[in-house]
């Protein structure tokens, strides 16, 4: 079996483990965020070579505070117990920044779900992520919301 990246990455630096669970939410998200982020960017490279400025706006769409806010009432019932609780914690982290562009409630809901993916990746449970965004995206999402923009731009 092939070691995960976190236990690699620690080999290779000299790091020590740390129970995941002692990390503030908001240091949970600011991973998480990233990561999402890292995903989605790979989800729409794979689609061929495109603009730049294409899979920007089409990544943009997707990564933004409202989308996870949307991807949260999908997700929020196929939650573990485990899940739901960093979620939570998430949601309800005192952060001293906000997002330009989206409401407080969708701002709060998308640091749980970034929670989430930084839990996640910590563990290093990458098939629960992949398969936690499949589910909040619905089939082609990744396509059409940029294409939906790109429409509408010209």
């Amino acid at each position: 079996m092939e070691e995960s990246l976190i236990t690699y990455l620690k080999e290779q630096f000299h790091q020590k483990d740390v129970d995941i669970k002692t990390y503030s939410p908001l240091t949970l998200a600011y991973i998480g965020d990233a990561i999402y982020d890292l995903l989605i960017r790979t989800l729409l490279v794979d689609k061929g070579n495109t603009q730049v400025n294409k899979l920007h706006r089409r990544a943009s769409d997707l990564v933004k505070a409202g989308k996870q806010s949307q991807m949260i009432g999908i997700l929020e019932q196929h939650f573990t117990t485990e899940e739901l609780q960093v979620y939570k914690r998430g949601r309800n982290a005192k952060s001293f920044t906000s997002a330009k562009n989206a409401s407080i409630t969708d701002y709060r809901r998308a640091t749980g779900f970034e929670a989430v993916m930084g839990y996640l990746y910590l563990k290093g449970e990458y098939h629960r992520i992949i398969d936690l965004i499949k589910l909040g995206l619905e089939p082609g999402e990744e396509e059409k919301d940029g294409e939906r923009q790109t429409r509408e731009s010209e």
